[in-house]
């Protein structure tokens, strides 16, 4: 496995692998790998003749406030994770590499509708960091495969749609949710928690699973069930960004007659944000 930092020895590299015929899949992540990421590894290898991860921690998608200075930087013990799994290539880019003229003269890709709501509503212009960052990948590695996992479900539709609005020749595959045993998501800032808020996380994960748990059973009073999820995440400890019910492809608010339907968390405990979803076909 290969580490290679500037665009041009990556796109020299990757052009001997195309005059092979063979095909490019793709991972982006910000680094500092677990499980979950590596299961991303191991479905672009199922799909693409060479993986590429990009580790890079990219600063548009951060808002004030926010972990950008504080978020881990492990190189090291990822390229171990990442060789282990068979990864081909890692793409490990500064800052100046990604955006060459800086953040604030570089063009942006706003993806309207799926962007809005949800961690939309929460991060302003955190998903406007993302497409363009993806776009930015996408464009330098060309690859014939991106992987993204489910468990940032508004991100994977976001992307789905910017790669669909804009013709790019990529398959977006999603991946399952990685959990551990207790249920909470698999996540980079769970290295945030305490011990003590380590054993409150797996609430989110019960409060959803109760909640589709009620949908299975034919509860449709979307708007009570996302209240009473709510509650019951608040007196466990968490502070409560948002629940949702949403329709599974448009994300917006679900109504009694959609058939696909997808239950959106995020909660703070601490000063460390959780996400965590679960689809259910009604």
């Amino acid at each position: 496995m290969r580490t290679v930092h500037s665009l041009k020895e990556l796109r020299a590299i990757l052009r001997g692998y195309r005059q092979q015929e063979k095909t490019i899949g793709l991972v982006p992540t910000m680094g500092n790998l677990h499980e979950g990421h590596i299961s991303l590894v191991r479905k672009a290898a199922e799909a693409a003749d060479i993986v590429v991860t990009s580790i890079f921690v990219n600063p548009m998608q951060f808002g004030a406030n926010e972990d950008l200075d504080t978020y881990p930087r492990t190189l090291i013990e990822d390229q171990e994770k990442l060789s282990a799994a068979g990864n081909t290539l890692v793409f490990a880019p500064s800052a100046d590499e990604v955006y060459p003229d800086g953040l604030a003269r570089h063009t942006r890709i706003v993806v309207p509708e799926v962007s809005d709501g949800h961690c939309g509503a929460s991060r302003p212009g955190h998903f406007e960091g993302v497409a363009t960052v993806v776009s930015v990948l996408f464009n330098m590695i060309q690859p014939d495969f991106a992987v993204f996992g489910e468990k940032d479900f508004q991100q994977l539709a976001v992307i789905r749609k910017m790669t669909r609005d804009l013709m790019m020749p990529v398959e977006v595959i999603g991946a399952p949710t990685v959990r551990e045993e207790d249920g909470l998501a698999k996540s980079s800032r769970n290295g945030y928690l305490s011990e003590q808020e380590r054993i409150i996380a797996p609430a989110i994960y019960q409060a959803l699973q109760t909640t589709s748990e009620k949908i299975a059973n034919g509860r449709d009073d979307f708007p009570v069930l996302a209240q009473e999820a709510g509650d019951s995440l608040r007196e466990a400890g968490l502070r409560l960004d948002y629940f949702n019910i949403a329709n599974s492809q448009t994300l917006k608010p679900a109504a009694p007659e959609d058939r696909e339907v997808t239950l959106l968390a995020a909660a703070f405990l601490g000063t460390t944000r959780l996400i965590d979803n679960i689809s259910v076909t009604r």
